[in-house]
């Protein structure tokens, strides 16, 4: 048996922990401009970005599956484990637009060797950043 991985078929999907569903969706879909594809109950919304997938989930405690797992949003935003980076053609506009839209920046956008970034974060503290190479 020929065990290839990846196959065709295989996506990414990214899982945030957040603490309202309804308010993290309102966020991606609104201000990022992300497609809901799908909501579960209340406790779980699967978007549509820029070709990714992103699952919001409210937190919970180990089930069989991840038996010393439990599933928590951020407790401290300034301390961060991951980010989310969207690769945009224009910081400036990028940062413009999102800013309009309710995104709050952390600073204006910053050109940094050969790179333009500007850093926000979602309503429970998760780390995005937009970026132009320049």
């Amino acid at each position: 048996m020929n065990a290839e991985f990846p196959v065709d078929g295989v996506e990414l999907t990214t899982l945030l922990v957040v603490e309202d569903v309804e308010r993290a969706r309102s966020f991606y879909t609104d201000v990022l401009g992300a497609e809901l594809f799908r909501e579960y109950g209340g406790t779980s919304a699967v978007l549509r970005f820029q070709g990714a997938w992103i699952l919001l989930v409210t937190g919970g405690g180990p089930t069989p599956g991840k038996p010393t797992i439990t599933f928590a949003s951020p407790s401290d935003p300034d301390r961060v484990s991951h980010q989310l980076t969207l690769r945009v053609p224009d910081c400036r506009a990028a940062y413009d637009v999102l800013s309009r839209r309710g995104a709050t920046f952390l600073a204006p956008p910053i050109e940094r060797g050969g790179e333009i970034r500007a850093f926000f974060r979602d309503p429970d503290g998760h780390l995005l950043e937009i970026s132009e190479v320049r």
